[in-house]
């Protein structure tokens, strides 16, 4: 018996690319007012935060990813 290859793994991508891919084609085929919904959810910010004696420490920003 072989163990079942999903086909983004039979195509040489990995399961980050596929995901990547996909939601490129998904967000292309949208139409107006979901595409700039699905746009505007694209980006996300980074924020960072210390622990100290099970207590979190004030929050940092780090910035904005594309």
């Amino acid at each position: 018996m072989t163990t079942p290859t999903t086909f983004w793994r039979i195509a040489g991508m990995s399961y980050v690319q596929y995901v990547n891919r996909a939601t490129t084609a998904l967000r292309s085929a949208l139409k107006e007012p979901a595409k700039t919904k699905a746009a505007a959810s694209e980006t996300f910010s980074f924020n960072v935060a210390t622990w100290e004696a099970g207590e979190m420490g004030a929050k940092k920003a780090l910035g904005k990813a594309p």
